[in-house]
């Protein structure tokens, strides 16, 4: 709502309280005294500009709105700021609520009443009134609160999907973009460590071959042993797999990169707190290991200490190293592309944190990483409870306000009869109704059952408290709060039809099972019966000239019609929910599919040109060192550098594939670590884990189906955190899915049967969130390939 909004309805509300008064006055031929006139203007005045303002202070325009309708009521006839007082102070109770927390909203609304009702004891006392007109007060505070509430609820719901949207969307654009980038860095830090090792231990043996030719042994071990690794290396860079069980912790994981530069005659001193699994040690292990090579390459046998530290608000990588030995020669100089202080800072970057490098005051270098700790993550802000006492402090003096001319100025003398009002029976059992209507998201059935108890007490308080007021507007108010409960249930029932199921026998499911439409239907039933009984007690009880038997129709008909207005109402916003909520999932789903095929056709154009360019010369540099011909190996690795260099340079490029944008390559289940981080991006957390007895080879068939049964069951949508687990039993492999409970919809499943029914398998829901598929793998086709990176189709 924009600013002329802000002001337009206030003066609305001004104009329609000159219509009531004293616009009445004066069509009536009564003319108000000027002083009257003058007070009311000089009340509307800062009403309509408080209103006005009221966004931007919604708790001060509240108060302003209520002291000067209170202090205008004085004076003027009654009636001349009825409408200010009431429409007035209940919009700006509906800013509250929608601009400021639930507890400062209810802290006005009670405060609110409390002043109102303290207000009128002190100037009529308890016995001049029935106290229903308050009991109404507070009714319409509770309503205009209660709607603030569910907007504000509602506008961040749908601020909340907006961003998911727009995240979601950015993800798409980004993730292929991340891949390269991600593989590009991979690669640098896999030749750099690697290849840069056989070059520096090939040039050492081969510079004391004559005083030590017992190293040029080892140097030729340890490049055989290093070019193997680095294809090894290389395939896991062209296809992460996703997590397996029993995998190396970061901190084992970091001492074993320390050992590793170790057995390069390089002395490193670590000191390594555990770090959890995630982002912040994945920077670490790469800001470590690229630190740990420049000085291989840079500094051969400097002292080097690796410090990690994990805190509760930052953890600290630190790599600092002496200056070199004297006489120690750099074999490795000069083998460095230039991007590596790069990568380091985008590696913290990425994770959140800050890098800084430079020498030291020794003549060393340093590296220094300040990564995120344990509480870094972000949370919402929370009220000091200094100022949440502040708040109850103000509410108290604001109620108490209201007694002080009574204690210093008078006493009033109020009935001492036993006679209970029956504003007092009709105050309590609105606030019954209110509590229950406060439960009713937590507990809807017994909040229902409370409000179906309360409604036949309404003719038994009229009857005690000797009402003797409009007979039908107590009741109203029992039948309002168990409208808001009918209205809400139905949303729920047409917003949660996908979501709930039911399994029988078979695993077969359906939506939003019979009995829960039939005990739906029955609560409405009840209700009506309920509110028809009592509403017929009450006026035949009264008296009534019409024919007795026209009056539990009447009441039949008239709440019927009532109720099923609000159920009617309630599925409307449940059904517009539901329509909103699939299009925002499919289109999660087709920018999800989008992306992760767009990185898949990435990180396959750049496996093509790795496997022509150093995979070959590493292969080379193995059979040279086997073959005995050290120098040779070292000019391999050389070129395997080289090699990598040029394909860096075409990676930054970017160049498509040659099969152009038409004919992306099929996903298989190389590319569920791409579906998880698309996923992630979304606001969700999803998690993709492979036993170890799922095999680095499938059939074709299997495979893809396996990637699409994944796809499929977490595009269902949802904010659950999910997992995806697969794993193989004899010649059958299991799926199975977690945390996610809209792939029970009827759409999805039938998605998934289909895929399943191609090879064979089963599809069975375990229970609501839960889904399991089985896939032999006998008789299906085996690829030729050496790995699933093989696996391609066109695209779907």
């Amino acid at each position: 709502m924009n600013r002329n909004d802000d002001r337009l309805l206030p003066v609305l509300l001004t104009c329609v309280q000159a219509v009531v008064w004293p616009g009445a006055e004066l069509v009536r031929g009564d003319v108000p005294p000027a002083s009257a006139l003058l007070v009311a203007a000089l009340v509307a005045g800062p009403v309509t500009a408080a209103l006005a303002l009221r966004r931007a202070r919604p708790v001060v325009a509240l108060m302003l709105v209520a002291a000067a309708c209170a202090l205008g009521a004085g004076p003027l006839p009654v009636g001349a700021m009825a409408v200010l007082g009431t429409a007035g102070v209940a919009l700006a109770l509906f800013t509250v609520a929608t601009e400021r927390d639930t507890f400062t909203a209810v802290l006005c609304v009670v405060a609110l009443a409390a002043w109102q009702l303290l207000q009128n004891l002190s100037l009529h006392g308890l016995s001049d009134r029935d106290g229903l007109d308050l009991v109404l007060t507070a009714v319409l505070y509770a309503t205009a609160c209660g709607t603030g509430l569910l907007a504000r609820r509602t506008r961040r719901a749908r601020g909340t999907a907006e961003r998911m949207l727009r995240r979601a969307e950015t993800e798409r654009h980004r993730l292929p973009a991340a891949e390269r980038r991600r593989m590009e860095r991979e690669l640098h830090d896999v030749s750099a460590h690697h290849l840069t090792a056989v070059v520096v231990t090939a040039g050492a043996a081969l510079g004391l071959r004559d005083r030590r030719p017992e190293l040029a042994a080892g140097a030729l071990e340890f490049a055989a042993e290093t070019g193997r690794e680095v294809t090894r290396a290389l395939g896991a860079v062209r296809a992460p797999a996703p997590s397996r069980e029993e995998s190396a912790s970061p901190e084992e994981r970091l001492r074993v990169l320390v050992a590793g530069f170790r057995r390069l005659d390089q002395r490193v001193e670590c000191a390594i707190d555990p770090l959890p699994d995630g982002a912040v040690a994945d920077a670490a292990y790469g800001i470590v290991r690229e630190a740990l090579t420049n000085v291989a390459r840079h500094a051969p046998g400097a002292a080097t200490t690796v410090l990690c530290r994990y805190g509760d608000t930052r953890a600290e990588v630190v790599v600092t190293s002496t200056a070199p030995p004297d006489g120690a020669a750099a074999h490795g100089a000069g083998l460095g592309s230039g991007r590596g202080q790069g990568f380091l800072r985008s590696r913290a970057r990425e994770a959140g944190g800050t890098l800084t490098s430079g020498p030291t005051a020794e003549g060393g270098w340093e590296v220094r990483a300040v990564l995120p700790g344990r509480s870094a993550a972000p949370v919402e802000a929370s009220v000091p409870g200094s100022y949440r006492l502040a708040q109850v402090t103000a509410a108290v003096g604001l109620c108490v306000q209201p007694l002080l001319p009574v204690l210093v100025v008078r006493s009033q003398t109020t009935s001492s009869g036993s006679q209970v009002s029956a504003g007092v029976l009709f105050a309590l059992l609105a606030a019954a109704q209110a509590v229950a209507l406060l439960w009713l998201r937590r507990a809807p059935r017994a909040a229902q059952g409370v409000l179906l108890g309360v409604a036949p007490l309404w003719p038994v308080a009229m009857a005690v408290g000797q009402y003797a007021g409009p007979v039908l507007l107590p009741l109203a108010l029992g039948v309002l709060a168990t409208c808001v409960a009918l209205a809400a249930d139905a949303d729920a029932d047409a917003a949660g039809a996908d979501v709930d199921v039911d399994a029988d026998r078979d695993g077969a499911v359906s939506a939003r099972g019979p009995h829960t439409r039939r005990r739906s239907w029955a609560l409405a039933s009840a209700a009506v019966a309920v509110h028809a009984v009592a509403m017929s007690v009450a006026v035949l009880d009264r008296g009534t000239e019409l024919p007795d038997w026209t009056v539990p129709v009447g009441a039949t008909a008239g709440v019927a019609l009532v109720m099923g207005a609000a159920r009617w109402a309630g599925a409307v916003r449940g059904r517009r929910e539901l329509v909103a909520r699939g299009a925002r999932e499919e289109r999660l789903a087709a920018w999800t599919e989008e992306a992760v095929r767009d990185a898949w056709a990435e990180r396959r154009r750049i496996a093509a040109g790795l496997e022509t360019t150093v995979l070959a010369r590493a292969a080379d540099m193995v059979a040279e060192a086997e073959a005995g011909r050290l120098d040779t190996a070292a000019t391999r690795a050389r070129e395997a550098l080289a090699a990598m260099r040029a394909l860096l340079d075409t990676v930054r490029a970017g160049e498509p594939g040659p099969d152009g944008p038409e004919l992306r390559p099929q996903p298989t289940l190389q590319a569920l670590d791409l579906l998880a981080r698309q996923c992630r991006a979304t606001g969700r957390e999803v998690e993709i884990r492979l036993t170890d007895r799922v095999p680095e080879r499938l059939p074709t068939a299997v495979d893809l189906a396996a990637y699409h049964a994944a796809e499929t069951v977490l595009a269902a949508g949802g904010e659950e955190p999910a997992v995806v687990e697969l794993d193989v039993e004899g010649d059958t492999l299991t799926l199975t899915a977690t945390g996610v409970p809209r792939a029970g919809r009827p759409a999805v499943r039938q998605r998934l049967a289909a895929r399943v029914a191609a090879l064979g398998g089963d599809l069975t829901v375990e229970e609501p969130g839960a889904v399991r598929l089985r896939l032999p793998l006998a008789g299906a086709r085996v690829p030729e390939q050496a790995g699933r990176s093989g696996h391609e189709e066109g695209a779907r």
